[in-house]
Order: C-alpha cells, then sequence, then structure tokens
C-alpha cells in the first residue's frame, strides 16, 4: 500500500517542506543515477513518486554518452562502488522527449547537469530553464568522468563559476551538488552562494577502489568510482553539518544524502541541518523504502510532540566538552 494513501492529512502536512520556494510533499528526494529518468521504479508494484518530494534525474550532458568501459559497478562492505559514466542521451531527448512523458502532479522534478567545461555546463541549463523542469542540480562533483565533474567540485573557484555561468541563464532554483573530496567543503559553499546557488545536495559519492586479487587489477573498468551506501554516512553527516553552518544565515536549504536506509538515517540527517533528504542506493535492494522511511519520520514526529519536520532541520545541540580550549579530537 502506498504510503500517501495509508497516512491522513494530519501526516502529510507534517512531512511538507519548502524547498526554494517548491513545496515538497515529504522531505525525501531520490537521487540522480538511482532512479533513471523518473520512470523506472513507477513499473514496481507498490511504489509511487507520490511517496517522495522530488526525483532527481539521471545526470545530463550536452551530447549523448556512452558512459565508461564495464565493470561499472562493484559491492562493497556495507555500500557500492559506480562508475557509470554519465551515459545518458543528450539535453534535446531528455527535454524533447523524455520530460514530456513525465507525470508533475505526482511529485517534483529536478534536472541534472553535468559537463566537461563551463559553457556546457551553462547550455545545458540554459535548455533546461526552457522546460517544465522544477529546478536544476549542478553536479560539479561527479569522480566517474576524467574530465569537468570533481575537476570543478574539488575548486572553490572553478566552483563558483560553474554556479555564476548557470545562475546567468535561469530563474529556476540551482542546487549544487557538493564533492566530498575536497579540503574545505565549507568555503566552497560559500563561494556557490555568492555565485548565486539556491540550495546544496551533500554530499556526492566519496572515490573508492576495489581489487581482483587474482588478477592483481581494479574492480572497475574505470579504475575507481564514487563509494555510495551506509559506509559513507558518517562522513556524509558531518559535511552537512558543516555546511549548514555557512547556509543557516542565508536560508539556503541542503538535501542531505550518504547512506540513508532508514527513518532514522534521514532525522539524522535532518537534524544535522538538511530541510530534504535523498534515498538512492538503498532503493536497490528496497524499491519501497520511501513508504517505511515516511512512516518511521512521522513516527518520530509524534513520540517527540512534534508538529512539523521542519523543526527537525539544524536542531543538533554540539557537547559543549568537545569545544572547549584543548578538547582532543
Amino acid at each position: 500500500m502506498s504510503c500517501v494513501t495509508a497516512m491522513t492529512d494530519a501526516d502529510r502536512q507534517k512531512l511538507a517542506v519548502d524547498f526554494c520556494g517548491l513545496s515538497l510533499a515529504t522531505p525525501l528526494v531520490l537521487l540522480s543515477g538511482c532512479v533513471g529518468f523518473g520512470e523506472e521504479y513507477t513499473r514496481v508494484a507498490g511504489f509511487s513518486n507520490h511517496d517522495t518530494g522530488a526525483v532527481c534525474l539521471k545526470g545530463t550532458t550536452l551530447m549523448p554518452r556512452l558512459g565508461n568501459r564495464p565493470h561499472r559497478i562493484a559491492e562493497t562492505p556495507a555500500g557500492m562502488l559506480n562508475a557509470i559514466g554519465l551515459q545518458n542521451p543528450g539535453t534535446d531527448y531528455v527535454v524533447n522527449t523524455i520530460l514530456p512523458s513525465l507525470d508533475f502532479t505526482e511529485t517534483r522534478f529536478i534536472a541534472n547537469v553535468s559537463g566537461s567545461t563551463v559553457e556546457e555546463y551553462a547550455e545545458v541549463t540554459r535548455l533546461f530553464d526552457d522546460s517544465p523542469i522544477d529546478a536544476i542540480e549542478i553536479n560539479i562533483s561527479c569522480p566517474n568522468v576524467k574530465e569537468g565533474g570533481v575537476t570543478f567540485g574539488n575548486d572553490p573557484d572553478m566552483s563558483a563559476r560553474v554556479v555564476a555561468a548557470c545562475r546567468a541563464v535561469t530563474r529556476k532554483p540551482l542546487i549544487t551538488k557538493l564533492s566530498p573530496n575536497q579540503t574545505d567543503i565549507a568555503n566552497n559553499a560559500r563561494r556557490c552562494i555568492e555565485a548565486g546557488t539556491d540550495a546544496f545536495a551533500v554530499i556526492n559519492t566519496l572515490m573508492g577502489m576495489a581489487i581482483d586479487i587474482e588478477r592483481r587489477m581494479p574492480v572497475i573498468g574505470n579504475n575507481q568510482g564514487g563509494l555510495s551506501g551506509p559506509a559513507i554516512k558518517p562522513v556524509a553527516l558531518l559535511k552537512v553539518h558543516q555546511v549548514y553552518q555557512v547556509c543557516r544565515d542565508h536560508h539556503i536549504p541542503i538535501i542531505g544524502q550518504g547512506g540513508v536506509t532508514s527513518a532514522t538515517d534521514a532525522i539524522e540527517f535532518l537534524i544535522a541541518g538538511a530541510t530534504s533528504v535523498g534515498v538512492g542506493t538503498a532503493l536497490f535492494y528496497d524499491p519501497l523504502v520511501c513508504n517505511k522511511i515516511n512512516q518511521g519520520i512521522v513516527e518520530y514526529l509524534d513520540r517527540h510532540g512534534l508538529d512539523s519536520v521542519r523543526q527537525l532541520t539544524g536542531s543538533l545541540t554540539l557537547t559543549a566538552a568537545a569545544n572547549s580550549p584543548g578538547a582532543k579530537a
């Protein structure tokens, strides 16, 4: 049974959030790369996009891309490595063929923009601006392509240039997807705010490798890939907390993501500073996990006497002793 039909109107009101002026039915966002272009999971019995606040479409470049050589996926302890390499049919096809087939009454749809140059990011953004897409996510942090992606995302100057170029060609909400593979994520966030981003997605995957010991070669054809799943959740929580310190005074919302598999995980990200919570890898082994997370959040709110999930955002209280002079890490 769909979570939407099982919940009362009061429950739905508790889950509703505002994200960059967009009303989201729940704080859950299905992450780019995990749900194709928004229709794949609708074929699963019991799944409904109504159970989500938004769906991030697969990363899209200006021209079609075939992606990386196989193998592209490898299971790891408490997670998985992927190096798909932004395989996609190109922006024109997505805008003119895929978007018209989506049901925008079900949920919000967010485009994911990628590129190899600042100019490509801007042109893809411009094309999506003239479409029904609700918001645009700038993927400046993909670890699986040889140019662009992490090259931009780990350099605050380049990150700001990409954001500014995209900001100049769209009025739609811009969400900048930040890489954890950088020295000072908070400083990068600050530069992106100055350049015009409206929100952040924190974090993208961590760079990793798996080795076939019999062949003494990497398992992934790209040699390295992006690590996702429960293994990265502690890192993601810290990065959300750090970025929230920059975003709080600017009223910049965050999609917290990285290893969310349960309501407890989602609530942790909200408390750390997220307004919305991304669900990705968990969908591969439990396509109906969003129902369970929504229900778990409502139960938590009821148990703690809270009226809205919005009351959780940034409610973390740090241990005073950890901030005192001389405290050890």
